[in-house]
């Protein structure tokens, strides 16, 4: 595992250790984590550790023509009267996903300075929101980082609501045309809707 000081450039990804982490340190400046995402690297780390950037391998991800769609979520999707947007509310969502309690995991690895380094990153057109809104209210939705070159990095989601999450994934997949969908790591979850396990070299062909 890599120290970076920071103007230091990223080691290479074949040198991360066995669980994907590359390197800690550094700072979460916007051009910092455009670097680490054309290199297949991500930043995930909690509030009393330094930056950690991961990169494993394999990587998990969806290609959009094998997402699997449950036909019990066919019909809630056809049924239920959830609105799904993009961009309509970048910071609530990014702010939800933090609060989201998660099974196994004591806090979040959103951390305050997270929020802000992505928020930028959505001003600049590199980060996007969708969002689920039951009426008024703000019940699921996810966000990521898209670098225009057909690859979604998504980073977290939430669900206030059953379904909500799904609900935001779901339509926004069908309602884009990425050619990869990154899911990072292995969820139950992701993995449900058809999302695998590839190599990492064959992941970072293609961005």
């Amino acid at each position: 595992m890599y120290f970076l000081e920071p103007n230091d450039a990223f080691p290479d990804v074949a040198l991360a250790d066995d669980e994907g982490l590359l390197a800690f340190g550094g700072e979460l400046t916007t051009q910092r984590l455009l670097d680490a995402y054309r290199k297949g690297i991500f930043p995930w780390f909690e509030d009393d550790q330094p930056v950690l950037w991961w990169s494993p391998d394999p990587r998990f991800v969806l290609y959009p023509s094998e997402l699997k769609v449950s036909k019990s979520m066919k019909q809630f999707m056809r049924n239920c009267a959830l609105e799904v947007t993009v961009n309509r509310d970048f910071r609530a969502v990014i702010t939800e996903c933090a609060l989201a309690k998660r099974d196994g995991q004591a806090g979040t690895w959103i951390t305050s300075d997270m929020i802000e380094a992505y928020v930028r990153l959505h001003e600049l057109g590199y980060a996007k929101s969708v969002e689920v809104y039951n009426g008024d209210l703000l019940v699921g939705g996810l966000y990521g980082v898209d670098l225009g070159r057909g690859v979604f990095c998504g980073e977290s989601m939430f669900s206030k609501q059953s379904n909500a999450s799904k609900a935001a994934f779901i339509s926004f997949i069908q309602n884009t045309n990425y050619k990869l969908i990154d899911c990072q790591v292995y969820t139950n979850h992701l993995a449900s809707l058809g999302a695998k396990k590839i190599p990492r070299d064959l992941f970072l062909s293609y961005l």
